[in-house]
């Protein structure tokens, strides 16, 4: 059994690509096995990946049939990792070298669930590092207690599975399976999970992935109805939270969360095409409809005026407190 293993996808990615798998190569290890999974890529991306097999140590490839989207992809790397340990990199990302082997050292150090690594957020020559909002570093905890609380961000506003580590005992269990068909926002039911199943986890630093933003082809870029999506993800993690034996008290984090995804795209709302910009204004009504009006209710009183004003006017019944403007 490898010590390791690394579910890598791609789709149409030849220009970042060969940054990804160099970055594989300066972390390989003769126990490290990298799943490079093709999601059925149009471009150059399938022949960089078939020549990656014949030359980066411990490389399989793997490809779809038809595109099946980032969750798909991912979840294809997992069923055919053998690794006692597991990790993720998106194929438009890069690792520094030997942040593979710093991390597991980490993990298995800490004897935990997982760990969460930092990361550096990369905007054409700008860098930046994004922490891990939860402390103090390399001490283990409870995940659950890194959910809340509500009006701050926490862990699970930390959504990111190549920022971490994780045992295989996840997988067995179930914990590390993505929602198949999601084209976006895949990561926040998956996050919220892990937080409420795994017993122990700890934070760790370690900001040794580099995450590219603002490309062109990225589904954050482009205003299609795949970014609708986020409903879909959104209403699992309330129904899975509302199932859940903490339900009373993460309810109010998982409502103001999934709101302000709402608010959000409607900051950007001239990205999106104008029939998907329609489907998301009825969409977004229908679930504020969904949710616990109590919760609902609250959390919108607790939120800043801008993105309150957007949210009540989308609510169904309009219902508007006493001396607001909506």
């Amino acid at each position: 059994m490898p010590k390791l293993s690394v579910v890598v996808p791609f789709y149409n990615v030849q220009t970042y690509a060969p940054d990804a798998l160099k970055s594989l190569e300066l972390n390989a290890r003769d126990d490290f096995e990298f799943l490079l999974v093709d999601d059925c890529s149009t471009d150059g991306t399938a022949g960089l990946l078939e020549r990656a097999a014949r030359e980066l140590p411990g490389a399989v490839h793997l490809r779809h049939g038809r595109n099946g989207g980032l969750a798909a992809a991912r979840n294809t790397g997992l069923d055919a990792a053998r690794g006692e340990y597991l990790a993720f990199l998106d194929g438009d990302d890069w690792l520094a070298p030997g942040h593979l082997a710093r991390t597991l050292a980490a993990i298995e150090g800490l004897n935990c669930d997982f760990v969460r690594t930092d990361h550096v957020r990369c905007t054409g020559r700008t860098r930046s590092v994004q922490r891990v909002p939860f402390g103090p570093q390399s001490v283990v905890a409870d995940p659950r207690t890194a959910i809340l609380p509500a009006d701050r961000a926490t862990s699970v506003d930390y959504p990111y599975a190549w920022a971490g580590m994780y045992h295989r005992r996840l997988l067995d269990r179930g914990v590390l399976h993505f929602t198949d068909g999601l084209r976006t926002a895949e990561d926040r039911p998956w996050i919220w999970r892990l937080h409420r199943e795994a017993s122990s986890f700890a934070p760790v630093g370690l900001p040794g992935i580099f995450y590219r933003r603002g490309i062109s082809t990225s589904l954050t870029q482009v205003g299609d109805e795949r970014q609708l999506d986020f409903i879909r993800a959104f209403d699992q993690v309330l129904a899975d939270v509302r199932a859940d034996r903490d339900s009373g008290r993460l309810l109010p984090k998982a409502v103001r969360t999934y709101c302000a995804i709402i608010a959000h795209h409607f900051g950007s709302i001239e990205r999106f095409e104008p029939d998907v910009a329609r489907k998301l204004r009825l969409m977004s009504s229908a679930a504020l409809g969904r949710m616990p009006q109590d919760v609902l209710d609250r959390v919108l009183d607790s939120m800043d005026v801008e993105r309150s004003t957007v949210l009540r006017r989308l609510r169904p019944g309009r219902r508007v407190p006493s001396g607001a403007n909506a």
